[in-house]
């Protein structure tokens, strides 16, 4: 399976050549990895090949657990908690400060953006490429949580937090259950609706930017609002592709090593549902 998720885009990336191979050898409609080949509505798995080659490079390596991925998200995740709580406490939005402040989270933001970017170019994982891109998020958010708390809406940080939790334990259930099925034509979908919601944002910026007042609206309001609702629901159905590689990784024996990309993707792909959720519930707020 090849997930949309970009930060995850490139797991397994070198295996595909190996699983053209073998299907080169199946008739056609037989099953490749579980799953009908001539069924273009399927993902594929990268993992899911049957070469002999692929068995003997296995054998040397071992394969990813659940609690391996659990661990390494774990990791991941508290980096950004920790580095949010000390930016949050270090790096006060008062006035004396708040120049300092908004020019060391703009920093550590283009910092993360870059070193995620690296990653998701590599076709391996560097924990110390992840982990810095954590604490460079969290140096982030911690700084914009704040401000959004004591300018804004008091309290929203919390409700955010509580928020994004909702949702994941949500699609969580939902993916579990299979009320979500994470197709081909699932996958395709949110990368097209995630590329127009990103080019909207980025439009949004550039006529506010350039003195269109509020842009094209996207962050005020009710047309805000709504814009943060569909970043929301862009944000779980990244998350159940998110669910659906590791799952396919498990299954089909992913090195062990790939369990820090599995860290990564859900790292981000919560950092993006918490942002959404907070944008939400600060307009809300403001517009009462």
């Amino acid at each position: 399976m090849r997930t949309s998720n970009p930060f995850l885009s490139r797991w397994g990336g070198g295996r595909d050549t190996g699983r053209a191979a073998a299907r080169a050898d199946r008739p056609v409609g037989a099953a490749v990895g579980g799953r009908p080949a001539n069924n273009p509505d399927y993902l594929t798995n990268p993992y899911a090949r049957t070469d002999r080659t692929d068995r003997a490079d296995r054998a040397g390596s071992t394969a990813v657990t659940m609690d391996d991925i659990v661990v390494r998200t774990a990791t991941t995740l508290g980096t950004v908690v920790l580095t949010a709580v000390l930016a949050w406490l270090l790096l006060p939005v008062d006035e004396a400060n708040l120049g300092r402040s908004y020019g060391l989270a703009t920093g550590a933001a283009l910092v993360a953006f870059v070193l995620a970017m690296i990653q998701s170019f590599r076709r391996t994982a560097s924990p110390a490429l992840i982990l810095g891109y954590a604490a460079f998020e969290g140096v982030f958010l911690g700084v914009l949580s704040s401000t959004i708390s004591t300018y804004l809406a008091p309290g929203v940080v919390v409700q955010a937090v509580l928020g994004t939790f909702a949702v994941s334990a949500g699609v969580l259930i939902a993916y579990r259950m299979r009320w979500i099925r994470v197709t081909q034509r699932f996958a395709g979908f949110v990368g097209a609706a995630a590329t127009g919601f990103v080019l909207l944002l980025v439009a949004d910026l550039l006529f506010s930017a350039f003195g269109a007042g509020d842009g094209l609206g996207f962050h005020s309001g009710g047309l805000g609002i709504v814009f943060g609702l569909v970043g929301v629901v862009l944000g779980a159905a990244f998350l159940a592709l998110d669910f659906k590689q590791v799952e396919d990784a498990v299954a089909y024996g992913a090195p062990r090593e790939e369990a820090w990309l599995a860290a990564f993707g859900l790292t981000t792909t919560l950092v993006w549902i918490y942002l959404e959720v907070l944008r939400v519930l600060s307009l809300f707020n403001s517009n009462n």
